[in-house]
């Protein structure tokens, strides 16, 4: 199984978030730092989520059918 990493930045206030919790958002669009568009549940980086909101640079996972395998704070 080939494991893709893809990098990329988010800052995401907290009251951007509370979307998330009201059900107006479900999904995350960025850009991986090497330009490919990336989207996902807005779940995956609840752990991440401060009083701030979420911030910093994340390392996604992925299998090489796209589908989700884990996600960790770089910085």
């Amino acid at each position: 199984m080939e494991v893709q990493r893809l990098i990329f930045k988010l800052a995401i206030s907290a009251e951007q978030y509370l979307s998330v919790y009201k059900g107006h958002a479900k999904a995350i669009s960025t850009l991986s730092i090497d330009g490919r568009r990336i989207e996902f549940s807005a779940e995956k980086v609840k752990p991440f989520l401060t009083r701030d909101g979420i911030y910093g640079v994340f390392e996604m996972q992925i299998n090489e059918k796209h589908q989700f395998l884990s996600i960790k704070k770089l910085r």
